[in-house]
């Protein structure tokens, strides 16, 4: 059973319950560590945390991780998107992901809508799908180095919306794109599989795909399990699911190093 997660969401960012009752679920759920991540500010961005609360953010997770010694461990983590502004330094984690690009000064969201990622594709990339794909895994090959991630959020999160009608060219090309992004980041970072996508409907599986599951294996990757969840509710959810890839792909090991040099099992 994994005993932790990592990527939630609060009423600091885009979330709907607060830091305590996420604590409280993830007590409730038998959790030994919950890590909270929420969005860091992006100026263009309205789910993220205002820059006037961000200390506000990190003294509270510090009173909940104090309050419920003995009961769960408490990370104070933060989710920086390639263009967000923070300083890095005062959190236990990173989560570095993808959820902009910029094409000819134009910001467009990647994972927002499914309206949105068509205009993206249309407008950006002329209708070309692995044009965009290769935007955007070129985007998040640098992610370690604009915002120090330890864990990559949600790897291949351009695939969200193929049950709305998304379809992406998932051939050669997306495929190369991929595979270059993942060296880039293999020995540096651990890589979610996130179950995010599927409480919220939007997927079946969790991210990433069978296919990038198997290369991480093969070439030495680490991994954790994320819910990415914005309700308590939906804190470590669909995590069966998430245990099952871990043993059809082989993976003996399931965590992450923070900051501090400290390694966080979740098996």
């Amino acid at each position: 059973m994994i005993k932790s997660d990592f990527h939630v969401h609060t009423l600091f960012s885009d979330g709907s319950d607060t830091p305590e009752a996420i604590v409280k679920a993830a007590i409730k759920l038998g959790l030994e560590e919950i890590g909270f991540s929420d969005h860091a500010f992006v100026s263009f961005d309205d789910c993220r945390i205002e820059k006037e609360d961000r200390k506000r953010y990190i003294d509270e997770i510090a009173r909940l991780k104090e309050k419920y010694a003995g009961s769960i461990g408490v990370l104070c983590g933060i989710e920086m998107d390639y263009f967000s502004e923070d300083d890095v330094s005062d959190y236990d984690y990173v989560i570095g992901s993808v959820h902009y690009l910029k094409v000819n000064g134009k910001i467009y969201g990647v994972d927002h809508s499914p309206e949105m990622t068509r205009l993206c594709i249309d407008e950006a990339f002329k209708g070309d799908t692995a044009a965009f794909a290769e935007a955007y895994y070129e985007q998040v090959s640098k992610i370690r180095e604009t915002t120090g991630a330890d864990i990559v959020g949600h790897f291949d999160v351009i695939t969200k919306f193929e049950k709305r009608g998304i379809n992406l060219d998932t051939g050669e090309r997306y495929a190369r794109a991929a595979k270059t992004a993942l060296d880039s980041l293999l020995p540096h970072c651990a890589f979610e599989i996130s179950t995010g996508a599927m409480t919220r409907g939007y997927r079946d599986t969790p991210y990433p795909s069978d296919a990038i599951l198997a290369y991480i294996r093969e070439n030495g990757g680490r991994v954790v399990v994320s819910s990415d969840a914005h309700t308590a509710a939906n804190v470590a959810g669909k995590f069966e699911v998430a245990e099952k890839k871990l043993s059809d792909f082989g993976f003996s090991a399931c965590g992450f190093t923070d900051k501090n040099g400290v390694y966080h099992s979740q098996l």
